[in-house]
């Protein structure tokens, strides 16, 4: 069948947070996009496109990823693209997301080209417009050293560091998955799942002595604490219940 073009005219705009993807040497691209049904190559379009521009890229399974970026997830950043079709456009949203789960680059391409084969693929190469050549900065151990973004003044008294929260590193487990906690700084401390680029739970100190504000991987808040050396996280349901996750130490 004829393909029908409308034109070739093809936008993007761009909101960046702070952080710059080029930041990075390693992006994370999944196998599959999830809000295609079929993405037309979308992924290795993307892949092939990043490489280009110098970033190492790798598979979402975090087993197979080099040994640097296994001791290090946070060296890593994960790419989306999310199908934001709208009735006469094909238009793309292309999101690169930190350890964390914060979007680091947010870019929106659209094209006017009617099929989908060809619009979805020209809506990306829009977009990836806004993602510059790879220029990592060192992000060696990242993970333990975030407060080092902090600016250091010299010869002035500052209180004193508080000590990390009370509770071991290492694997902990619900007997389901068995996840790494991983100290950030004093104040946050992440469970890192090895399959997921984004940590399973990110833990955040409180006024209260091993009571933490916990953002969870679906984006979801809720409360967190620490009971008999057991990391325990409050999972809200639907209907209003509570439901208890323990992870103890292996």
């Amino acid at each position: 069948m004829k393909k029908i073009i409308l034109t070739t005219v093809t936008l993007c705009s761009v909101l960046v947070f702070g952080q710059k993807v080029s930041d990075f040497r390693y992006v994370s691209v999944p196998q599959k996009f999830q809000t295609f049904k079929n993405s037309f190559g979308l992924e290795d379009l993307l892949t092939k496109i990043l490489k280009g521009k110098k970033y190492v890229v790798l598979s979402g399974d975090q087993n197979s990823w080099p040994a640097e970026a296994k001791a290090n997830p946070c060296q890593v950043i994960s790419a989306d693209v999310i199908n934001d079709k709208s009735l006469l456009r094909n238009k793309v949203i292309l999101d690169f997301k930190d350890c964390n789960g914060k979007t680091v680059l947010e870019s929106k391409g659209t094209s006017l080209i009617k099929e989908f084969e060809e619009g979805f693929p020209d809506a990306l190469q829009q977009a990836v417009k806004a993602v510059a050549i790879s220029n990592p900065v060192d992000q060696v151990n990242i993970v333990s050293n975030v407060q080092s973004e902090k600016p250091v003044a010299a010869n002035i008294v500052s209180e004193p560091e508080k000590a990390p929260v009370n509770s071991g590193t290492g694997k902990y487990t619900n007997g389901k998955v068995t996840l790494q906690k991983i100290q950030i700084d004093a104040d946050q401390f992440i469970l890192a799942d090895p399959n997921s680029s984004v940590p399973y739970a990110t833990f955040r100190t409180t006024t209260k002595n091993d009571v933490f504000r916990v953002k969870l991987q679906n984006g979801n808040s809720t409360i967190g604490y620490l009971e008999n050396g057991a990391l325990i996280i409050e999972i809200p349901k639907d209907n209003g219940d509570v439901t208890k996750e323990i992870f103890t130490q292996k």
